[in-house]
């Protein structure tokens, strides 16, 4: 990862983050306090003073959204440094954790389900946890998303072999809110790799925004990488459901890859019209309608993001800026079929039909009393319908400035203001060049434009078969096989004498192998080896990676020698279920909720029980209960019954089985 000490304009804001994220911890640890204490007492007196508290408590978590909110809109850090005459991009920013120590954990189980010393695998421990810590500042290039990719693929390993389904680990992942600020904490592994896909299509984000959009190679870098953060969010959407953050909800995913197509969308337009935009009709038709689908993508993304629930969550400022754009890029497209109307008039040589057909098919409908080839034919026609285009998109334009001088954080984005500005006289110019005395005659309304584009935008799905990674823990063995749902006995050594040559066994299987055909008479069996035993060692040789023929070859080497062999046997596990924490609330956009505020910060009690609750991937509508509390906690299942069910040791482990 990147040096967190370094003093650069990203490292400088994810700081300020982090700070924002402690302190928005603090107010909301002391308003559930005193919504606790205005719950409990009947004080009059102490009521009205709870009350005030409250007040100024709400008070000052709304500045410390604000204050977030400006660092989701402090576009400029993530720009090219190059100079630019563009609409600034937005990015995502990282989402801020906690340190997690793996140590114990992982070191008891290893100890207590392996029957391995757990010390033997500290250097594995330490590169697990090297590797989150540099996860929390990775680097803004390909580096960075390989080094985040890798850390996912990493804690499928850890998952299947450390975090069994029937109890918690002890481990306690922390995640903020990108948006709140609020934290949540669980036990759940499914927490962190659902974060840590939230952070690489963030990552990917910064990278688009930081793109040269001056030149053709860096628009088609920053397509890529919008599609590609499109596409990680997408997966985080379909895989990782009911999550109780409020940045990776459905409905806030689903807004998310909307903006970032529209951002695609919109630096595929930069990148037609980066040669230049030649005065030529067929070119502007073309440039006309490529133009009306940036507008009418970014109309739907601010449709999207005044909608309940996301509207309370998402930046102000962002929803504004998509306004603006839609605004700006639909005055655009009305600028360029009046340059087409009164700029280009039907001459001897033209393809009349061809004019026609592009004209009409500009247009949803054509005015009243108007004609495609009418309207080619006649210039007063022309210039009356290219001088409403022109007063709709001077109409446009002063609507993009007016939103953007009504907020704040954008009216202080000096390139932003500059490019509305310089399109408004444009068009302005543009309109008083075409006015005449007889004006007021011109009734004619400027008709819709159809949108159409020729680069269609796609989400790109996420390839994590291309990033290789090897499992830090693999000298457990494979892990179809030793795994965290596999329950095994301890190894047993036995001490086994050839009878002529003969073992009184045969071995099948893959990787460990197996006892197979077993003589129930031999020397084996009645060392106490059993029909289906695995083999781990042969000789104080560690041989779980070992197929058949390299096994018999070992046995086979020792000759009439007494052989010591190491064996263990698959157990019969009870297949119950305890439910994982739950950190969903109901009311947290409203309320900024924290379901965690009773652990201590930095302390867990290993030692006290925690009652059962519901699991977040599976937390529904049904089980959701509304209170007068801001702390909305999943009641326990009552009764849930206990199957046994037999796991067989060859079956295949899938890293995102749980996910479904």
């Amino acid at each position: 990862g990147c040096n967190p000490l370094a003093e650069t304009g990203r490292s400088k804001l994810q700081n300020q983050r982090a700070v924002l994220n402690q302190q928005i911890l603090r107010a909301v640890r002391m308003r559930a306090g005193a919504e606790n204490l205005l719950r409990a007492t009947t004080n009059n007196k102490v009521r009205e003073q709870v009350l005030l508290e409250l007040s100024f408590v709400n008070s000052d978590l709304q500045i410390l959204k604000e204050e977030l909110e400006g660092l989701n809109i402090s576009v400029e850090v993530y720009q090219n440094t190059a100079e630019t005459f563009s609409i600034p991009l937005v990015p995502l920013g990282l989402k801020e954790t906690k340190e997690v120590d793996f140590t114990l954990p992982l070191k008891d189980f290893i100890l207590e389900h392996y029957s391995e010393d757990g010390s033997e695998y500290e250097d594995e421990i330490a590169d697990l946890m090297d590797l989150r810590q540099a996860c929390r500042t990775p680097s803004r290039d390909e580096a960075g998303i390989e080094m985040l990719t890798s850390y996912f693929i990493q804690l499928g390993y850890v998952e299947n072999r450390f975090f069994p389904p029937t109890r918690h680990m002890g481990v306690l992942f922390t995640w903020y809110d990108s948006f709140t600020g609020v934290p949540v904490c669980q036990q759940n592994l499914l927490l962190e790799k659902a974060s840590i896909l939230f952070n690489i299509g963030a990552l990917y984000t910064q990278i688009g925004t930081r793109c040269n959009r001056q030149t053709q190679a860096g628009l088609e870098n920053a397509v890529d990488a919008f599609q590609r953060a499109a596409g990680v969010l997408s997966y985080l959407k379909e895989n990782f459901t009911h999550t109780p953050s409020y940045d990776m909800s459905p409905a806030m995913l689903n807004v998310l890859v909307k903006m970032l197509l529209a951002q695609a969308q919109e630096c595929v337009f930069e990148q037609i019209g980066l040669p230049g935009i030649r005065n030529e009709f067929f070119t502007l038709v073309k440039m006309t309608q490529e133009v009306a689908k940036v507008g009418e993508v970014y109309m739907l993304v601010n449709t999207a993001m005044n909608q309940e629930p996301v509207k309370e969550n998402i930046p102000y400022s962002w929803s504004k800026l998509a306004q603006i754009k839609s605004d700006h890029y639909k005055a655009l497209a009305h600028y360029f079929i009046a340059a087409i109307l009164c700029d280009h008039e039907l001459q001897a040589g033209d393809d009349e039909d061809q004019q026609e057909k592009a004209l009409s098919q500009l247009y949803d409908h054509m005015p009243e009393g108007l004609m495609a080839l009418s309207v080619l034919k006649d210039k007063v026609q022309r210039k009356q319908l290219g001088k409403a285009h022109l007063r709709q998109a001077v109409v446009c334009h002063e609507e993009a400035l007016r939103v953007c001088g009504l907020c704040k954080k954008l009216r202080n984005i000096d390139v932003l203001q500059e490019v509305l500005t310089a399109a408004h006289k444009r068009s302005l110019l543009k309109y008083s060049q075409q006015e005449t005395e007889d004006d007021f005659l011109s009734l004619i309304q400027a008709p819709n434009i159809i949108a159409k584009t020729e680069h269609k935008i796609e989400i790109i799905a996420p390839q994590f078969s291309k990033v290789k990674v090897k499992d830090f823990f693999h000298r457990l063995g494979p892990l179809a096989v030793f795994s965290a749902k596999q329950r095994w006995t301890a190894p047993r050594l036995l001490r086994i004498h050839p009878e002529a040559g003969e073992l009184g066994f045969s071995l099948k299987g893959g990787s460990p192998v197996q006892i197979y055909c077993l003589d129930p008479v031999c020397s084996a069996a009645s060392m106490g080896l059993k029909e289906g035993d695995y083999i781990v060692s042969v000789g104080g040789v560690d041989c779980k990676w070992l197929g058949v023929n390299e096994v018999l070859e070992k046995l086979k080497s020792m000759g009439e020698q007494p052989i010591e062999m190491k064996v263990i046997s698959c157990q019969d596990t009870a297949a119950s279920m305890h439910n994982k924490s739950a950190t969903y609330s109901v009311g947290m956009q409203k309320t900024y909720s924290l379901i965690c505020l009773a652990m201590e910060e930095d302390k867990i009690d290993q030692t006290k029980k925690t009652p059962l609750k519901l699991p977040f991937l599976s937390w529904g509508t049904k089980n959701r209960q509304k209170a007068a509390s801001t702390l909305c906690l999943p009641s326990a299942v009552a009764g849930s019954s206990h199957i046994k069910k037999k796991l067989s040791p060859l079956t295949l482990l899938n890293s995102e089985s749980s996910l479904y």
